[in-house]
């Protein structure tokens, strides 16, 4: 099996692995007692946090370990706008954050808060100036990702906390994709990250916020983690996530080049051999281990089904694979293609052959779940110099297939409306009229669904 879904979770490091056998027999007591064994956790629980610290950039003492990294965000959103409710409700993220921060934007609006999201381009990638007209007098907090976890593209974090800080407003950083490959530039207020992202163990997160910065812990407050994490710590896992840190950091800069070489590979050849995929994420602001495309006329889930049973672990952003059936939240704010997504990253020492055998399975896969859908025969209507394709009750991506299967059909001139009440629908058929070069003219209310038209320019 070849394991490439390394932004969901690392495989764990050696080097934590070591560090948590070790930690299990030393690092057992309260570290807040004064008798020896609780001495000697908090010489562990201290050097870890000197670790950490040293690896994002801060001071230790600005240092907090979470639960989990979802729980750092919670923490560090909630508390940063708790902090400065003097200053206003108004928060700011972008429209392609990890959903941890997106949730705390929805708690924040149900308890009466404004929030603006960010827009991104095709590439899923934000700029300082539209960070910049987002603020306002009464904005507590602006949130940003250094690295998006579905598609790797890189975000400008120091022009953005450049702006905020121009303002007087700080910026939270979730550098859960990034932190791994080194520190994140800028100058940030509040910084969240997970562990098991860069190989370290599920169950330990970061949070760091800088001195200065208004902070109110929400909830409960008791003695550790300066508050902002009640409880016990679990000593073992914080200094297992530390050494792996630090040991991926000693690695980065030579597995980032080697890693950067295959996913390039994958970006360049995919296209070349499986007809009608479109490439996503910026080429070249992007994370070094993550490469993610889509493919026409391919249920998703079906497809990531097929590479499991070829030994293949991908995950990906399309809404086949979701319960709720609408596309990812960063490909729609991105305008691409979601049908048919794979994300492929991989994780620190991926061997070159792994992905050579990728890319001679993935073409038969492609073409295997295309000839299983059939693209079921459309019901369609001439009418003058207009199709009309009824896909309603039909789910991604069969109202694309239908829509292709008629298109030639169609003199230069005449238009398709094609009639669908899947969410997905609203994201690929514009994508497909990109990638055919044919206009989207847009989208209209019909009895039942949505109509979406096409109109033949080539």
């Amino acid at each position: 099996m070849a394991y490439f879904d390394a932004a969901s979770a690392a495989p764990l490091h050696p080097v934590a692995r070591q560090a948590l056998q070790a930690s299990l027999d030393e690092g057992w007591a309260d570290p807040a007692r004064l008798y020896k064994e609780g001495r000697r956790a908090r010489l562990l629980l201290d050097a870890a946090r000197e670790a950490a610290a040293e690896a994002v950039g801060c001071r230790p003492d600005e240092l907090s370990f979470t639960s989990t990294g979802t729980r750092a965000v919670h923490t560090g959103v909630a508390g940063a706008l708790a902090g400065r409710r003097r200053a206003g409700r108004h928060l700011i993220v972008s429209a392609v954050e990890h959903s941890s921060v997106l949730h705390s934007a929805e708690a924040h609006e149900a308890e009466g808060g404004t929030v603006t999201q960010v827009a991104v381009d095709r590439a899923g990638r934000v700029t300082a100036a539209s960070y910049a007209e987002a603020l306002r007098p009464d904005t507590a907090l602006a949130c940003l990702q250094s690295a998006n976890h579905e598609v790797g593209t890189e975000q400008p974090v120091a022009e953005v906390a450049e702006v905020c800080r121009a303002a007087g407003v700080p910026l939270l950083v979730d550098a859960a994709q990034s932190l791994g490959w080194g520190p994140v530039d800028g100058d940030w207020s509040l910084l969240a990250a997970s562990a098991h992202k860069w190989g370290g163990p599920s169950g330990v997160g970061l949070l760091a916020v800088r001195k200065g910065v208004r902070f109110s812990v929400r909830g409960p407050v008791d003695e550790r983690e300066s508050g902002r994490a009640a409880g016990f710590e679990n000593i073992p896992a914080i200094v297992a996530a530390a050494a792996s840190l630090r040991a991926v950091r000693a690695e980065a800069a030579a597995e980032a080049v080697r890693l950067r070489e295959l996913t390039e590979r994958i970006r360049a050849r995919v296209p070349r051999l499986v007809p009608d995929v479109e490439v996503v994420g910026d080429p070249v602001h992007r994370l070094p281990g993550i490469v993610t495309f889509s493919c026409l006329y391919v249920d998703g889930e079906t497809l990531l089904h097929e590479l499991d049973r070829e030994g293949f672990s991908v995950s990906s952003g399309s809404s086949c694979t979701s319960s709720t059936l609408t596309p990812s939240h960063v490909l729609k704010a991105m305008g691409v293609l979601s049908e048919g997504n794979v994300r492929v990253s991989l994780p620190p020492g991926t061997p070159k052959e792994d992905v050579e055998r990728f890319l001679e399975v993935l073409p038969g896969a492609v073409a295997g779940v295309r000839e299983k859908l059939g693209a079921p025969a459309p019901a369609a209507q001439v009418l003058q110099e207009e199709v009309v394709v009824d896909s309603l009750g039909k789910r991604c991506p069969i109202p694309v297939i239908e829509l292709a299967k008629v298109f030639g059909d169609v003199p230069v001139g005449g238009t398709v409306r094609v009639l669908s009440d899947d969410e997905a629908a609203r994201l690929d058929i514009p994508a497909w009229c990109e990638m055919r070069g044919q206009e989207y003219v847009g989208e209209e209310p019909a009895d039942r669904g949505t109509a979406y038209l096409i109109r033949r320019v080539s």
